[in-house]
């Protein structure tokens, strides 16, 4: 028995050829022998059943290394590096024993083709338990560092990013763009410092800037607005030879405005609440006109024509910050009981045509360079061929393409938004340009009423794909027209005059807006929403500004540019004190003011 302070060592031995069993040779029931050596006796040899051999070299190296042996190679070594490892005292070798562990005699030894690969498995499942039980203490670390430490959550992050991320992935999509540009356009395309890449530039900095202040709660039309001005007084605005390029843009910005507002006319609801629409729509759009066009004459010294274009301009409602507060309040069902939303939607869609229509009307009247008899037939004739061409492009909307086709929904939107535009630029080639807006809009207005008309398995998704490139021109409208403004020759006494000009028309629009709600069944609170709702002003005006400014440089109107610079400082001071301070008022007072519902009906008009 071995002493139990001195256990027995176990070795891994071979046989010299030419002894009677080969130590290493498998057994037939497939096992291996080994020898077990105690100190305490005589050399006895003791067959033991193949283990782990991973665990016996391992721990033969422990011992090994206790008692200052050698060490067990574990890696194939040459000829001329050969050593024995260890020999036992008592037999020929080393100190006249036999080696516990020789090199073969030939290299065709079977023990070496069994030996080799045999460690090679075994140290490769070792790894993998190493790797595996590492793994597991990595994993664990992992959890406890997220229980211990957890990561910060930012709510509002959370809450905006269904909206956010979208900006995010069309600025991701400019990158992309540009990169694959500079990779196949020529330098003077693809440089930085050229034209075209500036305005690139101007438009991919405009929608991270709106990224950027959405974050803070207010719009983001701010940041893109203030993106333009950074980029004008720096000196980065100057894109020679692209001049046409920015015009069709503003112009394309200008005929998704007018397609949306046709759509956004709902028929039934027109029909239902006529009378009162048209008394929230002509009473306030008439006094804030008026307002702004005395005004602007007195304190701006612009002729009258100019001032009422001026009116026109201020009088728009934006759509894009009116919709998006109320889809927020449909979210928290305030508001849905007395029809609220389809009131508002329905008068911001009437005034922002209505203001477009007479915006046409006024500025084809002031650069028409005919006589006295073809300024007044300007207005008549553009309306006549605006009605007509609407008519034709909404009728042939209805048909084609068919509504079992497969692609109908994508062949729509193209035909509608190539109809808009062929509408305003082939208006202008044609010398009628009032012709222009309302040819738009009645073509959305006509072919919009038919599709409502079809079964709802039949869906339009034409206004979804118009509102995914508004997601794309949103920058570049509000980017352009910022970057009109120059502080170098910008006047102060243009902008004291231009606020206290916008700020009494605004003001006197919301008192003849309350006035007009009289008679409609509403409460003081839910009338005063519903005037609120009329303070926005963006959307349009980002279109609108700098039409005036662009068709005096396109007809060479030099004596016109001060008057049209005038109109576009004046459009930019009512989009930054108005849109942030009503989408503001709108979304604070809302629970307030508006009652929520319980049940789950939705607008009784919609």
């Amino acid at each position: 028995m071995p002493h139990p302070l001195n256990p027995p060592r176990i070795y891994i031995t071979s046989v010299e050829e030419g002894t009677g069993e080969d130590t290493y040779a498998p057994r037939k029931d497939g096992t291996s022998k080994a020898v077990v050596e105690e100190p305490n006796s005589g050399a006895s040899s003791v067959a033991i059943p193949s283990i782990d051999l991973a665990m016996a070299l391992s721990k033969q190296q422990n011992l090994n290394t206790a008692s200052n042996d050698g060490a067990l190679p574990l890696t194939s070594v040459t000829d001329g590096e050969w050593h024995p490892v260890r020999a036992v005292s008592g037999v020929a070798g080393g100190n006249g024993a036999p080696p516990l562990y020789t090199r073969p005699a030939s290299p065709t030894d079977d023990r070496t083709a069994t030996t080799k690969p045999t460690i090679a498995r075994k140290y490769i499942m070792m790894s993998l338990l190493v790797f595996a039980f590492h793994w597991q203490i990595v994993s664990h670390c992992w959890i406890l560092f997220k229980v211990n430490f957890p990561m910060p959550r930012c709510p509002q992050l959370e809450r905006n990013w269904p909206v956010t991320s979208q900006p995010l992935a069309l600025l991701i999509v400019f990158g992309l763009l540009w990169a694959v540009a500079y990779a196949i356009l020529p330098a003077e395309l693809s440089h930085p410092a050229g034209g075209l890449m500036r305005l690139v530039f101007l438009f991919v900095g405009a929608q991270a800037c709106g990224i950027l202040v959405s974050l803070t709660g207010l719009p983001d039309m701010l940041g893109m607005l203030f993106w333009g001005v950074l980029y004008a007084n720096v000196g980065w605005a100057d894109f020679t030879g692209y001049e046409r390029v920015e015009v069709f843009l503003r112009e394309m910005a200008l005929v998704n405005i007018m397609l949306l507002a046709g759509l956004g006319l709902d028929y039934n609801a027109l029909r239902s609440l006529f009378r009162f629409i048209m008394q929230l729509t002509l009473l306030p759009t008439v006094a804030e006109v008026a307002a702004v066009a005395v005004l602007s004459h007195y304190l701006l010294e612009l002729p009258w024509l100019w001032g009422v274009l001026l009116g026109l301009v201020e009088t728009a409602i934006s759509p894009n910050v009116v919709v998006t507060v109320l889809l927020r309040l449909k979210q928290e069902r305030l508001g849905l009981n007395k029809g609220i939303h389809t009131l508002i939607i329905a008068m911001t869609s009437c005034n922002d045509v209505l203001a477009i229509f007479l915006f046409g009307v006024i500025l084809g009247v002031i650069f028409s360079t005919g006589d006295l008899t073809s300024q007044i037939l300007q207005g008549p004739i553009g309306i006549v061929i605006g009605l007509v061409y609407g008519c034709l492009c909404g009728i042939a909307l209805l048909y084609v393409p068919s509504y079992h086709a497969k692609y109908t929904n994508g062949l729509r939107f193209t035909m509608a938004a190539l109809a808009g535009t062929l509408s305003v630029v082939g208006s202008k080639k044609v010398g009628y340009p009032s012709a222009g807006a309302l040819g738009c809009i009645v073509t959305a207005f006509v072919a919009g009423t038919g599709w409502r008309k079809r079964p709802p398995t039949e869906c339009n998704e034409v206004s979804m794909y118009l509102d995914l490139l508004w997601k794309f021109l949103k920058p570049v409208s509000f980017s352009l027209i910022g970057k009109e403004v120059n502080f170098s020759v910008l006047e102060g006494e243009t902008v004291l005059y231009g606020a206290i000009t916008l700020l009494v028309a605004v003001l006197l629009r919301l008192i003849f807006s309350y006035l007009s709600t009289m008679g409609s069944g509403l409460n003081w609170k839910e009338k005063a929403y519903v005037t609120l709702s009329g303070f926005p002003k963006a959307t349009v005006q980002a279109a609108l500004g700098p039409a005036a400014l662009d068709l005096a440089r396109s007809l060479n109107a030099t004596d016109e540019y001060a008057r049209a610079q005038t109109v576009l400082i004046v459009t930019v001071l009512a989009i930054i004190l108005t849109a942030p301070l009503g989408a503001l008022l709108m979304i604070k007072l809302a629970p307030r003011w508006l009652k929520r519902s319980t049940d789950e009906r939705t607008d009784q008009y919609s």
